[in-house]
């Protein structure tokens, strides 16, 4: 079956203000490398749809779900929707199109697992809102799709479902939301001592969650120890049957809201051996704030999923695209100028750290 990009032209452009970190352009970015080099075609593509208000509802609350709308059409939530609901604050802020864009994030997911179920690799780099509560806006993040993604797995009858998370900031709302269900377990390796600062090493999720919290300046090699030796022994302990990735580029080197230093190969390897362990397989955006690291990385990550030959060297369209990003959280002078002509990243190897055997040792000692 072919590998299945999910995306929708409701992604072009921002409905967030210019100094927020989501401001910038990321899947409108990746459909147009992927058109330019000739890896997006109607076999491969299927159109986002947008989650109703009573699929919504199977995890978030009514009166949340309400008040979106009501942003949505307004722009300026109530003070009182912001205080109960998170909706109009800088890290959440509210405007037209808003409730769309979120919606469509779920629908994609559902669709997604259904997709994957039909025996199809499923990539949507619009989900992986992993921050959001039942309840609440959180981290950016409005409706918790990867939740819709996961509970769709479990209406086909999945009994042993791994939700594993290379997003730089650990997703607290997924891990949440599943905390007392057996038939999902959550994996994450995310930056210690970054927001939302939960996902302690000790923290087990009522048994099923494995964290691990890497120190600043973790390294291809570092990452590399953590899949062979914890992860991957893990996935195959649990023989899952369906396995959902999410995979924010916010790990990546270059990125301004964490300080983990992978290689996107480093990334791209890593999906690649956990979507290996299962025959359910989809994978999800996330975080990502340096629109150059990120649309190539998802990018690429897109051209392995369906089998792609990379050029060497960008061809003059791709590095057209790229050569008109722009992100004010990155200083011109920290702009790398292989960002804008190659896909592939350098491998970024390094020592493995005192901090790394620690997490290793921990997870070895089980609960």
């Amino acid at each position: 079956m072919p590998a299945v990009f999910l995306g929708a032209d409701r992604y072009r452009g921002s409905v967030f203000p210019d100094h927020h970190p989501l401001a910038i352009p990321r899947i409108a970015t990746v459909l147009d490398l992927c058109t330019a080099l000739g890896w997006l075609d109607p076999a491969h593509h299927r159109e986002c749809p947008l989650a109703t208000d009573r699929e919504l509802a199977q995890f978030h609350d009514a009166g949340y779900i309400a008040a979106l709308h009501r942003a949505d059409a307004g722009g300026i939530p109530s003070a009182a929707d912001r205080a109960q609901y998170g909706i109009g604050t800088l890290e959440n802020p509210a405007a037209p199109g808003l409730f769309a864009r979120a919606a469509g994030a779920v629908g994609g997911s559902i669709l997604a697992a259904d997709l994957a179920i039909a025996g199809h690799v499923v990539f949507h780099p619009a989900g992986g809102m992993h921050h959001g509560h039942p309840s609440r806006a959180r981290g950016f993040c409005y409706f918790n799709d990867v939740v819709f993604a996961l509970r769709r797995l479990e209406e086909h009858g999945l009994r042993r479902i791994a939700c594993v998370d290379f997003d730089a900031h650990h997703g607290d709302g997924v891990q949440e939301a599943f905390r007392d269900d057996p038939r999902v377990h959550t994996v994450s390796i995310h930056e210690a001592g970054r927001w939302p600062y939960t996902g302690a090493a000790e923290d087990r999720g009522g048994g099923r969650s494995l964290n691990l919290p890497v120190p600043e300046g973790c390294n291809d090699t570092e990452f590399r120890l953590l899949l062979d030796v914890v992860v991957c022994p893990a996935l195959q302990r649990l023989d899952p049957q369906a396995v959902v990735v999410v995979c924010g580029t916010d790990a990546l080197s270059g990125d301004p809201l964490s300080r983990m230093v992978l290689s996107n190969l480093a990334l791209w390897e890593a999906v690649d051996r956990v979507l290996a362990m299962a025959p359910v397989r989809i994978v999800l955006g996330g975080g990502g704030y340096n629109p150059w690291t990120l649309a190539r990385a998802w990018t690429g990550l897109w051209g392995r999923l369906r089998g792609a030959d990379f050029p060497d060297v960008l061809p003059p369209a791709a590095q057209a695209i790229l050569g008109l990003l722009q992100c004010d959280l990155i200083d011109h002078e920290a702009i790398d100028p292989a960002w804008r002509t190659t896909l592939a990243d350098t491998r970024n190897p390094g020592p493995v750290r005192g901090a790394i055997h620690a997490l290793i040792a921990g997870a070895s000692a089980g609960p």
